[in-house]
């Protein structure tokens, strides 16, 4: 740019009546949140910790793998997150891994926050490739069709992704519903957190992949009818982790 010259964007991408919408945005969200009508509160979404499996990039599903210790660890350090958001109630998938770390955050805040299990949380039924691990699975014939298809398809479990999308967000709202407006954590696992904010987000769900939820990851969106605003997404104490992978990939 010269010296002295005015920046003048490129209409395409930026215009005075975007700017001034873009501008008004938190005009708009605070009169949608304070009108009365549909379901109202705070969905405060938490994966499990990690597990040794989660380690070694193996496909876990409904198998009962537990927590261990760096995977307690994490969920310890995320009580103090949500302490701060003052939760009313706390609903876990009934997999182990998951009850492990409600548990956790349950006693963390001292034993007052009632506890209790929802199965439409409960993790992607899977079916043959639980017990697969990465090196396995990208060679499966069927799962490559599940990567090229995610939406068209189903897992061996049987289950599509819009169908377990379907069975969280009921889950989310059955449950808000019934809580009138209070804050609930919900302890889930990775597709069914990334699904459910695909749907509250507005986002088409064959991206749902784009959304990257780490273990011991916190995420929060308030509703209001129909309406929802996205707090914030994937939140975790060692912020750094969310740039290091999951698990070693060992192909090349």
């Amino acid at each position: 740019m010269l010296a002295g010259a005015a920046f003048k964007a490129p209409a395409k991408y930026f215009s005075e009546a975007r700017a001034e919408n873009m501008a008004l945005g938190p005009f708009y969200v605070a009169e949608i949140l304070k009108q009365a009508g549909g379901v109202r509160g705070v969905a405060l979404l938490v994966r499990h910790g990690e597990t040794p499996w989660n380690r070694q990039g193996r496909v876990m599903g409904r198998n009962p793998v537990e927590l261990d210790d760096q995977g307690r660890a994490q969920v310890a350090g995320l009580v103090d997150f949500v302490r701060t958001l003052k939760p009313d109630l706390i609903v876990t998938s009934p997999l182990v891994r998951a009850r492990q770390s409600a548990e956790i955050i349950a006693t963390g805040l001292g034993g007052g926050v009632p506890l209790r299990e929802d199965p439409q949380i409960a993790e992607v039924r899977y079916g043959r490739w639980e017990g697969m691990d990465y090196e396995e699975l990208i060679v499966d014939d069927e799962y490559q069709r599940y990567c090229a298809e995610p939406i068209l398809s189903s897992t061996p479990g049987g289950e599509t992704i819009g169908e377990v999308q379907a069975r969280g967000v009921e889950a989310v709202m059955r449950t808000l519903g019934e809580a009138d407006g209070q804050r609930v954590v919900f302890v889930s696992h990775g597709d069914i957190i990334r699904t459910v904010l695909c749907h509250f987000m507005a986002l088409e769900l064959r991206h749902f992949r784009r959304i990257r939820i780490d273990n011991a990851a916190l995420s929060a969106i308030q509703i209001a009818g129909d309406f929802a605003e996205i707090k914030f997404l994937n939140v975790i104490p060692d912020i750094g982790r969310t740039f290091v992978a999951p698990f070693v990939v060992k192909s090349a």
